[in-house]
């Protein structure tokens, strides 16, 4: 099973912000316990990339990501820490060319036919429709889908267990990217996405 594959498999992606790398286990191992063995580790705080290393190291069988990566630097760093996978708030050329040179899947923002035409211009099969329910959800991501029947869509921001099955429904979705389990203690993570893997698999 290859990354996509497997991202698919899950149906949901963790968006995680690791503000001390001191939290960096026991939210992770929240995450696994609950079922849901992937997260998408996002560059908005200044250890992301000693949190992916360290995540990488402590669950070799998690499939661990880097989120927020805007630029070459970023990706660089995630890859050289271990992310499988790349993604992006925004399409960032360069961010592309690092993850082509070294076969990484990237998954960058994209919510205009102008942004998924660039994207498909390098060869990129899956965007992050990002802030999802900012930009029309599920309507317009079937309405950008009759356009670009070949483009698979992971949308993220304002998706929650209260919509995600509406979105998952749509066969051009491969996964949902979410936050709303990412509150509260490692012991309220890992019943949260329990229950977040239940509602997805009914």
């Amino acid at each position: 099973m290859n990354i996509t594959e497997k991202i698919q498999s899950l149906k949901i992606v963790p968006v995680v912000v690791i503000k001390d790398i001191n939290d960096t286990v026991p939210t992770l191992k929240a995450l696994s316990d609950g079922g849901l063995p992937v997260a998408e580790i996002t560059f908005r705080t200044a250890c992301a990339a000693d949190a992916i290393r360290l995540g990488v190291k402590e669950f070799p069988d998690m499939l661990i990501g880097a989120g927020t990566v805007i630029n070459a630097e970023q990706a660089n760093a995630a890859i050289d820490c271990g992310a499988k996978f790349i993604v992006g708030p925004g399409f960032a050329a360069s961010v592309a060319e690092v993850c082509h040179e070294r076969g990484i899947l990237y998954l960058p923002g994209c919510v205009t036919p102008t942004e998924i035409i660039t994207a498909i211009s390098y060869g990129i099969e899956i965007v992050k429709f990002f802030p999802c329910s900012n930009f029309g959800g599920l309507g317009t991501i079937k309405a950008l889908s009759a356009a670009f029947p070949t483009m698979k869509f992971m949308p993220t921001g304002g998706i929650s267990e209260d919509n995600i099955l509406e979105y998952l429904a749509f066969d051009k979705i491969i996964a949902c990217g979410g936050s709303w389990m990412m509150k509260g203690t490692p012991d309220e993570i890992r019943e949260k996405t329990a229950k977040a893997v239940a509602t997805v698999n009914k």
